[in-house]
């Protein structure tokens, strides 16, 4: 157990290497409370997001979700960064049509996100709650996932869930508890994510532990989170994403709608956009079990060209894999490279993200 960002967190349950392939052959179940779920309402709540988000809000529909970068100041003011990325989804409207929407934002971003926002507020139209406290959030994912959950689900909400498509969402009752269920996945796997009410967390997660183990299903910390996250190529703020970071070059341009649009930041990203530069994120594979981590230094021969940002042993694939920032020179796919970890030289070549797809 470690302390993150004010929450206690399990690294490992038992086998980082074990949960991550209970993960990839059958399900993993992930305490995900910590990440922060926050509700906008308010008949102006699309108008208002529609300035702050980098994705467009409008024109999500109820059910749907979209990955979007979260711009502003920072305490005190300053230049525009990019405070967290999130996923914001459009929930069933009020029966009087009020719109609904919520953000998921990352638990060591969550405190500033808010204060940013809150500093944004409307005079009216909008109402802005920070849930977290209030609600629990629990991952399942792998092939079994869906089965696992469905299982405990009524027939109709069971089926709901399995015709899900990606990035959509639904509410179901599972294990007798009200829940909104979502699709979006973190680990490269197909999976669900649950919010229910605080005081349902351990219940649920009792009941999807219980009714997973004849399937394999393993509960995951924090350890085999990342390392499957990493295999499937995706970013952690903190690590591939920064707050000075160019979206496009880190490959998350999808996270970004300029055109017809302004928030904070839109500028500068339409300049990023149309005049590439700087470093780009590559997936770097090597020969050994021997992980590169983070901060360590990528050459070329004698020249620096670049930086790991995420690195570690990939059980699925059985080798070391590592993100990194790299020079636009050094880029493309088979390019050799060598990393330096304690004095010595890791050699690696550049391979496409992600290391890992799902058959």
């Amino acid at each position: 157990m470690v302390d993150f960002a004010g929450w206690k967190m399990p690294v490992q349950y038992g086998s980082i290497v074990e949960e991550h392939l209970a993960t990839r052959r059958a399900a993993g179940l992930f305490d995900v409370s910590h990440m922060g779920r926050l509700s906008v309402t308010g008949p102006a709540a699309i108008d208002w997001l529609e300035g702050l988000l980098t994705r467009r809000v409008e024109g999500i529909e109820p059910g749907r979700l979209r990955y979007t970068l979260v711009t502003g100041s920072l305490q005190g003011g300053g230049d525009v960064v990019i405070l967290d990325d999130a996923i914001v989804s459009r929930e069933a409207d009020s029966p009087d049509g009020t719109p609904r929407l919520g953000l998921v934002v990352n638990a060591s971003n969550r405190s500033r996100v808010v204060a940013w926002l809150e500093s944004r507020l409307p005079a009216a139209g909008v109402r802005f709650v920070d849930r977290t406290r209030d609600t629990a959030m629990i991952a399942v994912q792998g092939p079994r996932a869906v089965e696992i959950v469905g299982g405990l689900c009524p027939a109709a909400d069971a089926a709901r869930i399995a015709a899900l498509g990606t990035y959509r969402a639904t509410t179901a009752t599972i294990a007798g508890h009200e829940a909104a269920v979502s699709r979006s996945g973190y680990t490269g796997e197909d999976g669900v994510e649950i919010v229910v009410a605080a005081a349902a967390a351990e219940p649920v997660w009792e009941a999807i532990h219980v009714a997973g183990r004849a399937a394999g299903l393993a509960a995951c910390g924090l350890g085999a989170r990342d390392t499957l996250r990493l295999e499937a190529g995706m970013p952690l703020y903190g690590h591939e994403l920064r707050e000075g970071s160019d979206p496009f070059a880190i490959g998350l341009g999808l996270g970004v709608t300029l055109d017809g649009r302004s928030f904070p930041g839109h500028e500068r990203f339409v300049d990023l956009r149309d005049r590439p530069r700087g470093r780009v994120r590559v997936g770097l594979e090597f020969d050994t079990k021997r992980a590169a981590r983070e901060g360590g230094v990528v050459v070329q021969g004698d020249r620096e060209v670049g930086g790991v940002t995420s690195g570690s042993f990939a059980p699925t694939i059985g080798r070391a894999v590592a993100q990194a920032l790299v020079d636009r020179a050094v880029a493309d796919s088979g390019t050799a490279l060598d990393v330096v970890v304690r004095e010595s030289r890791l050699p690696a070549r550049v391979t496409p993200l992600p290391f890992y797809r799902r058959g």
